[in-house]
Formats: C-alpha cells, structure tokens, sequence
C-alpha cells in the first residue's frame, strides 16, 4: 500500500509541479478550458503516472479515473478562480485530488479505516499540543506583552500578521526538536533569528524595541520547550 501510495504522490508533484510551467498556468487562467496547455498538462499527467506505474496494464482503471478526475477538477478550479480567494482555492483543489488519489489507492490496496484512531490518546495529546503551541499560545504573549506600547513601531511596514506567523512557525520548530530529542536545533534556531534580526537589534536609539524583540522571542521559545517536555512526558506515561 505503502509503495503504491508513494508512486501515486510523486506522479501528482511531477505533473502538477514538476512539470507545470508558470506560462501554462497563465494560459489555462486567461483560457480556461479551451486553453491547449490545460491538455498539455493532463497529458504530462498521463505519462508520469505510466512511468511511475511502470506501464502496469492492471491499473489501467485508477489511470483513467486519475486523468479524468483531474480534468474535471482542473476545469472547476479555472472556472472558479475569479470567485474564490486563490489560496483557498489552491487548497481545496490540491485536497480533491488527493482525495482521488486515496479512492484509486482504496481500489487496488483495500484498507480498513475508523476514525477511531483519531481518538487515540497519543493522538488527542499531539493535536492538543499542536493548537498550544500556536494559537493557544500566541494569545498568551500578546495578552503578556500588550502592557508595552510600541506603536510607534506599528506604522513600519509590514507583512500582515507575519509576525503572529513567525512566532507559530518558530515554536512547531522548537517543539519538533524538543519531542525528537534535537536540542541542538534549537541553539540553531535563536542564531539565525539573531541574523535576521540584526537590524533591528543593533540600532541603539531602539532598545525599546530590542527588549521588546527579546522579551517576545524567550517567551515563544519558552512556551514551546514547556509544551514539548510536557508532551514527552505525557507520552511516557501512556
């Protein structure tokens, strides 16, 4: 199943990433379905499905429901591109075809599924940790350090809510390198941060920003350490 299910994954990247150039992207957006590149590249497609498949005559049939499907949902995604925020439709349409990708693999390799495993207490502890570290979290540093005023600052340009992402980001970093017992990624981490933080923190006339920087990365770093011993030592338990 396994073997199968990775030939399947590695067709979809090569058709849908590997092979797919920004040029005929741009087509099949200003032509939809008469766009020649919208053939092209379910063709491409095709040919990386019987190459991973080896030409394998027995999976003719999960070949033409992945072709055909991916047509149909290609033509959605086109058609619905100007109605749809495009990252959301960019993951809804990546879901579909994975979703197709399960049903092809179900055919040939039957696996019995419950959800169940969802319910798992390992599983239950991952996912709690999981919303901890980030959302959970991210409203505790901003309710710590909302007692500073920094607007000054505010007005600087910025990417929307980068911040609030960084801070998610950084701490799935510390919590994987905590869990996997990498505590040197960690001392890796803070040093590139400090890199790119650099300019920030060597401009005298704003230590108020600098403590404010430090303040926000101990914190982050500190909630994800305590999320990650605590999951471990949870998990040992269980």
């Amino acid at each position: 199943m396994i073997a199968l299910a990775i030939k399947l994954i590695l067709a979809h990247f090569i058709g849908d990433f590997l092979l797919q150039p920004q040029k005929w992207v741009t087509h099949k957006e200003a032509y939809k379905h008469k766009s020649k590149y919208l053939y092209f590249h379910i063709l491409v497609h095709l040919g990386a499905l019987l190459f991973v498949l080896q030409a394998n005559f027995k999976y003719w049939l999960g070949i033409l429901i992945i072709i055909v499907s991916h047509y149909i949902i290609d033509v959605i995604k086109l058609n619905l591109k100007s109605k749809i925020n495009s990252r959301i439709l960019f993951g809804l349409d990546q879901l579909a075809h994975i979703i197709i990708l399960g049903l092809v693999l179900r055919i040939y390799e039957p696996v019995t599924f419950s959800f169940k495993l969802f319910y798992k207490t390992e599983i239950l502890l991952f996912v709690t940790s999981i919303i901890g570290i980030t959302y959970v979290s991210s409203i505790i540093m901003k309710t710590i350090i909302s007692k500073w005023d920094l607007k000054e600052y505010t007005e600087e340009a910025s990417l929307e809510k980068a911040g609030a992402y960084i801070g998610m980001l950084e701490r799935l970093f510390v919590f994987a390198f905590v869990i996997t017992q990498h505590w040197e990624g960690i001392g890796f981490l803070i040093a590139a941060k400090s890199v790119f933080r650099f300019g920030d923190l060597s401009k005298a006339k704003d230590r108020k920003l600098t403590e404010y920087i430090l303040i926000g990365t101990l914190l982050s770093f500190g909630l994800a350490i305590i999320f990650g011993i605590t999951f471990s030592y949870i998990k040992d338990l269980i």
